[in-house]
């Protein structure tokens, strides 16, 4: 790609503000050709226009980078080094468009299906998945797993990556011969505009409540929601649930979008719901199997559907592909030795550790207990709604501990949940020692264990770095296993 176009693409984007030191240093100039995009000075050559961007960017990267033959960088600031710098007002605005044309608009050979919400976005994103793959070749993008082939998965660094990445990731999905590409968006995309000028063929907003407020994401709900609801005004078409807070809102801004809602009080709705089977009003009348247990994964089951119809996937397809979605980490049951069930959840803020409760409640009628955690150094309004939610279960057994404490010490943010709980908890900071602890005690059959937070993610986040951790539901395997539980009951 020329340095020219993507000048062009600046200029039209009104984000270009000049080339400094381009005559000085004696470059080719417009007429350069780079053949690399780069964010990381550690992966440059003489063929990369780089990137440099961040509040903790540094000249010394640079430095390195021109000694690995980098010719051009573009950024928001002027480091003065050896080299022309493209000047720019926003760089994350930069990177987006100039990859898209970078890796020749895969974006345009693919429909697009994003999912944003605060929680169910991965389950959702596992359903469409699932459907579509029935009749077409989806690509997937997901918190939990991504696939760019359909057949080989691999962990996500980010809930949506950087533009950088993500049309890079589309360009081999493009290649792969893939037909559709479904998406996470994550507010945080919006907010660091790594999806800037992306749209959509299908938007989903599936719900919203607090959640991501903190110094280093964002200052405030108003923030979050004004975030998060970007999906709407950059998608062609759009589906919300009908019962998410603000849903007036929300339909009044897009009341002259093409869209569609589920839940109660909207065209398609669920009736009949029992654990593993619901029935579905409207455009997609039909009476579905499911394996996920919970009102919540059946709503998310639904939107995905309603998605993927708009993309053309039959009724049998999404018939079929609803009965044969599992997620790892989501709703997972295992049996303790006593007769109770332990459910292994990946709820992580106030809104989903209540449904999780609720749901388990709903069909373990003895006694519950809870191990939980709160990450560290983000979702810090977590803590205190945690602890508040907590209050609404005064029967429930409570044992806090580390849930990713980053740069945090685990006993104290235990200790800051735990400050709002009006009862005695018990704070055990290992992970794996306190999921043996509550293994121990004695239970019925009409009893439930509830592991939230990590689901599957097998690692801890500590200081900074991704430390390997079994996973939730190898913990109490292993553990099982080894005959380190009781089986009094």
């Amino acid at each position: 790609m020329k340095l020219e176009t993507a000048l062009q693409i600046l200029k039209e984007d009104h984000n270009f503000r000049a080339i400094i030191n381009q005559d000085k240093y004696h470059y080719q100039g417009e007429d350069w050709t780079f053949q690399q995009l780069s964010y990381d000075s550690r992966k440059t050559s003489e063929q990369t226009l780089f990137f440099a961007k961040g509040q903790q960017f540094k000249a010394e990267y640079l430095e390195s980078a021109i000694q690995q033959g980098l010719r051009y960088y573009v950024s928001e600031v002027d480091y003065q080094v050896s080299i022309p710098v493209i000047l720019v007002n926003d760089i994350k605005q930069a990177m987006s468009l100039i990859a898209m044309e970078f890796y020749q608009n895969p974006q345009n050979k693919l429909k697009l299906l994003a999912f944003t919400g605060t929680k169910g976005k991965t389950t959702a994103a596992y359903f469409a998945f699932n459907i579509l793959q029935e009749e077409w070749k989806p690509a997937m993008l997901s918190t939990m797993n991504s696939t760019l082939d359909g057949h080989n998965f691999f962990k996500s660094q980010l809930t949506t990556p950087e533009s950088l990445d993500l049309f890079a990731m589309m360009a081999q999905a493009v290649e792969q011969g893939r037909t559709h590409f479904i998406m996470e968006v994550s507010s945080q995309a919006y907010l660091v505009k790594r999806v800037y000028g992306l749209t959509f063929d299908v938007g989903v907003f599936l719900n919203i409540s607090p959640d991501h407020i903190g110094p280093i994401e964002h200052p405030s709900y108003e923030d979050y929601f004004y975030h998060k609801r970007q999906l709407l005004a950059n998608s062609r078409f759009l589906i919300l649930n009908q019962q998410m807070d603000h849903i007036d809102f929300l339909l009044d801004s897009i009341a002259d979008f093409p869209h569609t809602t589920y839940g109660l009080g909207s065209p398609n709705t669920i009736q009949n719901a029992s654990a593993f089977n619901f029935q579905v009003t409207g455009e997609l009348a039909d009476e579905y199997d499911i394996q996920l247990i919970g009102d919540f994964n059946q709503e998310n089951a639904l939107a995905a559907a309603l998605a993927c119809h708009q993309l053309g996937a039959s009724p049998t397809a999404i018939k079929a592909g609803i009965a044969n979605t599992k997620v790892d980490g989501r709703m997972e049951v295992l049996p303790h030795p006593s007769g109770a069930k332990i459910f292994i959840d990946y709820a992580h803020n106030g809104d989903s550790l209540k449904k999780l409760i609720d749901t388990v409640a709903h069909y373990q009628k003895g006694k519950l207990a809870l191990i939980l955690g709160a990450t560290g150094n983000k979702g810090e309004s977590r803590r205190k709604d945690f602890g508040i939610l907590l209050n609404d279960y005064p029967d429930l057994d409570v044992v806090l501990t580390a849930d990713d404490p980053n740069y945090e010490d685990p006993k104290a943010i235990s200790q800051e949940i735990a400050s709002y709980i009006h009862r005695t908890v018990t704070i055990i900071p290992d992970r794996e020692a306190a999921i043996q602890y509550l293994l121990e005690k004695n239970y019925s059959n009409k009893d439930a264990i509830i592991i939230a937070g990590k689901g599957a993610d097998a690692f801890q986040i500590i200081q900074g770095e991704k430390i390997p951790y079994p996973g939730d539901q190898q913990v109490v395997t292993n553990l099982l296993q080894k005959n380190r539980v009781g089986t009094n009951g």
